[in-house]
């Protein structure tokens, strides 16, 4: 295997690829005649296949459209903590910021950083 070019793995590459196509094409047949007799046991016409794809029912998976609504942006918290000498300030959610960690460290307590409101 050491001595495989780049050249010789795409051919290889490109041989595989054909034979999972054709392997691919002959196992659809199968499907299409299920899919085929389902719809004349109940029959569902192409019109209704299309209404239900176009409505979302789960089928292929497509890209999300551009016009649907993103996740929401974080609300925004009014800050609990300040530090008094250089004014920087702290929600209390998530890891508390270094000048309270060493305030807290050198005997402080939090609550003396407590914003009153």
């Amino acid at each position: 295997m050491a001595k495989d070019t780049y050249q010789s793995l795409q051919a290889q590459i490109r041989k595989l690829q054909e034979k999972a196509e054709s392997i691919r094409l002959k196992q659809r047949q199968p499907v299409i005649a299920s899919i085929l007799r389902s719809m004349q046991e109940y029959s569902i016409t192409l019109d209704e296949l299309k209404a239900a794809q176009a409505k979302g029912v789960p089928g292929r998976k497509r890209a999300p459209a551009a016009s649907k609504p993103t996740a929401k942006p974080p609300k925004q918290v009014a800050p609990k903590y300040r530090h008094p000498e250089t004014g920087e300030t702290w929600t209390g959610r998530g890891k508390p910021p270094r000048w309270l960690v060493a305030a807290e460290a050198g005997g402080a307590t939090r609550d003396q950083f407590l914003i009153n409101q």
